[in-house]
């Protein structure tokens, strides 16, 4: 089965966690309507809702990627998947769960930016 998945983060062309999706195929570029905020949390970042658009990339995955994503996400324990509307169809999105302390807010709403 093949899935869709926006990713906002590590997962992004260039970025350290990349490899994960080298198989897919990616669709696009897409930002969300501003229902999120983006936290630093040093080595990745924390989408939680707020008031945000996010700026991320699309792709198409099978079940295989799909699970190792979940592992690599710690689904349902750090992060849980929930799904977002795109121009590409239906996508999974992880959302960050502890949202106690997060003070570290990305403004531009992009983690290829966030320096």
């Amino acid at each position: 089965m093949q899935h869709l998945v926006f990713v906002y983060g590590t997962l992004r062309q260039g970025e350290s966690n990349h490899h994960f999706l080298s198989e897919s195929e990616l669709l696009g570029r897409f930002e969300t309507q501003p229902v999120f905020a983006l936290h630093d949390l040093g080595p990745y970042p924390g989408l939680i809702a707020g008031h945000q658009s996010i700026v991320g990339e699309v792709y198409r995955v099978d079940d295989e990627t799909l699970a190792k994503l979940d592992i690599l996400e710690d689904v349902p324990v750090e992060y849980r998947r929930e799904s977002l509307v795109t121009p590409f169809g239906t996508a999974w999105i992880y959302i960050y769960q502890d949202t106690g302390g997060l003070d570290s807010l990305i403004e531009s709403g992009d983690w290829c930016q966030r320096i």
